[in-house]
């Protein structure tokens, strides 16, 4: 099945299409209103270090469900199969991917819990209904990811540089983005970041560590926002012998509304390079 074949249908056909295989692209742009969540499933041993140092970096890696040691279930987040669900999963393997998998069904083991965190695909569906263009969605391509030099607070073996995902904005509509953002605190916020890429060490912002290169044309402005794909940064150096998570660009989808709980930020601020609302 083909991306054009989901846009625009509703949850219950997407994860169909996921859930029997049919489909295992990117998840930008499908089943507006639903929340989408990044991924992390890894050993029991390891979970309470790893919760630590989601609530130590709240700004890339917003918790939004916890599942049961051995359950692949998530109630919390709707009728969720964390085995099937996601239309591409990553494999690690001390600290190293090891590959995708469509599924993990014969990965699964009793000593597994699952953690899914909030996800930018959120915000971007209240962007494109207000007008703004995001060239990943209309072309069909991932998010540009890129590793920061911004690092994130050390818990346990857990520590590396916040991710950061790139959209380019219209400059006259940069204050407008940023402000719809904010609305959304579990699917990473306002930005951390507007302007030079090189203010986070990136050297080229047309070669992303992860995702797809878009665009750059003049007169907009690069956007950075907190990625959940920090998990994966994280992952690296703490070297687990095995942990899984989703492929970047491809989400679990849950039952769940968009959180839009936070009070809207006024038109015409900005987050400033900390990502801070003056």
């Amino acid at each position: 099945m083909r991306y054009e074949d989901l846009i625009g249908r509703d949850l219950k056909d997407v994860r169909a299409a996921i859930r029997n295989g049919a489909y295992r692209g990117h998840t930008a742009g499908l089943a507006p209103g639903r929340l989408q969540a990044n991924l992390v499933i890894l050993p029991e041993a390891h979970a309470l270090d790893f919760l630590r140092f989601c609530l130590r970096n709240p700004k890339p890696c917003p918790i939004v469900g916890v599942g049961d040691t051995g359950d692949p279930r998530m109630p919390t987040l709707g009728d969720i199969d964390l085995r099937t669900d996601l239309p591409s999963y990553r494999i690690h393997r001390d600290g190293v991917p090891a590959g995708d998998a469509p599924d993990i069904c014969d990965l699964w083991s009793d000593d597994l819990v699952g953690v899914a965190l909030g996800c930018s695909f959120t915000f971007e569906h209240a962007l494109i209904a207000a007008g703004i263009d995001l060239w990943h969605v209309t072309h069909d391509r991932t998010v540009p990811m890129f590793r920061s030099t911004r690092p994130t607070v050390p818990a346990g073996p857990f520590a590396g540089p916040m991710v950061v995902s790139l959209r380019m904005i219209p400059e006259d509509r940069a204050r407008e983005a940023a402000a719809i953002s904010a609305r959304y605190p579990q699917a990473h916020g306002a930005p951390v970041h507007t302007g030079d890429p090189a203010a986070l060490g990136i050297a080229d912002a047309g070669a992303p560590d992860w995702g797809d290169p878009v665009p750059l044309p003049a007169g907009h402005v690069p956007m950075f926002w907190a990625c959940g794909v920090t998990p994966q940064a994280a992952l690296a150096g703490a070297k687990l012998p095995f942990a899984i998570t989703h492929t970047p660009g491809h989400m679990l989808i849950c039952d769940m509304a968009e959180d839009a709980d936070a009070p809207p930020v006024a038109p015409g601020r900005i987050p400033d390079q900390q990502g801070v609302m003056p």
